[in-house]
């Protein structure tokens, strides 16, 4: 899995917990990113429809989520094995986040210009695209020198960015098969589904700017670029409501109150623009609300201060851990309940008092 400061990876177990709680067959996660709780509910049994405006997410989600059993893995094994043998040849990635930028080692970087090319070249089905797309995704994340975000890369070399780039076939995941869309969550109706997941952002950065590399190299645009970190234009016109504080609440309350589904899950960080009790009120319209909190470590460039493009410390530390919030919400104050607690038990974290 790749690295991501969006992950839940704290948060799967609870929100596992609750939706098997529930006894949902079907949920959306409408905020997908690198599809770990879609990855979660799956082997839960629970079928998945994964949405993200995200382009590498919409190859993460056929790779881990739509990718069933009439897919064949020994097709895609032979197809690894055929990218891998590529001799690498520099191209707009290697000069681009290579030479420009320090994110790769020329020699990961021009192996990413050989296999990226390759792979628009080969005649695939959706998912044999996205499993190919997801397995060197994942690859350049195991060789790439930084803290985890792509706003900035550390000063030197991190000594995974010597390794050599290497494919791996992406893991095959058990329960059934879903669907996978690339849409704007607020336009998006995700009809039919028994339980929504909500993971919106909930300050003022940007996804699309903080993996600015990885939408890139699924695009494959070759996109003019600007600043130290090579980000994509675009970074600078691509902007979502929820990333400003003054527009989030409306367009989270406006997403609550479109979608049909009779259970919400959302998850918030105690950090974010959301206060706990506009949230609670906000989701207690949709029926009854129970609040699990579960503390969390905050991201690593968080631990390491704050350093300027020479390596020199900039500012301190100011915390180290927040509060993660995650909201049950629906129309049975008895599944309520029992989610909440379940979720809790499922973290070792206490359950808030309820609400109505």
């Amino acid at each position: 899995m790749v690295k991501y400061l969006g992950s839940k990876r704290t948060l799967v177990p609870a929100i596992r917990a609750a939706a098997g709680a529930l006894g949902v067959c079907s949920a959306c996660d409408l905020f997908a990113g690198t599809t770990r709780v879609g990855q979660a509910l799956r082997r839960a049994g629970i079928r998945v429809h994964s949405n993200d405006l995200a382009t590498y997410s919409e190859a993460l989600g056929r790779a881990y989520i739509a990718a069933g059993e009439d897919v064949d893995r020994s097709r895609v094994r032979e197809l690894l094995a055929h990218l891998g043998s590529l001799p690498g040849r520099r191209g707009y990635f290697t000069e681009t986040f290579c030479e420009r930028a320090r994110f790769f080692q020329p020699h990961n970087g021009m192996r990413v210009d050989a296999i990226r090319d390759e792979i628009d070249a080969l005649e695939l089905t959706a998912v044999e695209r996205g499993l190919l797309l997801t397995s060197l995704l994942e690859a350049a994340d195991r060789v790439d020198s930084t803290c985890g975000l792509q706003m900035a890369y550390v000063k030197r070399w991190a000594p995974r960015s010597f390794k050599a780039l290497e494919l791996r076939e992406p893991v095959a995941i058990e329960g059934p098969a879903g669907t996978v869309t690339r849409a704007d969550a607020l336009a998006l109706e995700p009809g039919g589904v028994e339980c929504v997941y909500l993971d919106p952002p909930y300050n003022q950065h940007s996804y699309f700017s903080n993996y600015h590399v990885w939408e890139t190299l699924i695009r494959w645009d070759a996109p003019d670029h600007y600043g130290v970190a090579c980000k994509r234009v675009d970074c600078r016109t691509t902007k979502s409501p929820f990333n400003r504080r003054r527009d989030a609440g409306p367009a989270l309350a406006g997403l609550v109150e479109r979608l049909a589904a009779p259970w919400l899950l959302l998850s918030c960080s105690d950090e974010g623009f959301h206060a706990l009790d506009d949230l609670v009120a906000l989701l207690a319209e949709r029926g009854h609300v129970r609040t699990v909190a579960i503390p969390f470590k905050r991201y690593v460039g968080a631990q390491i201060g704050i350093f300027d493009p020479a390596g020199r410390r900039v500012g301190e530390v100011s915390h180290l851990r927040n509060t993660e919030l995650l909201f049950v919400a629906g129309p049975d104050a008895g599944l309520a309940e029992r989610a909440a607690r379940a979720a809790a038990d499922a973290v070792a974290s206490p359950a808030l008092p309820a609400a109505a």
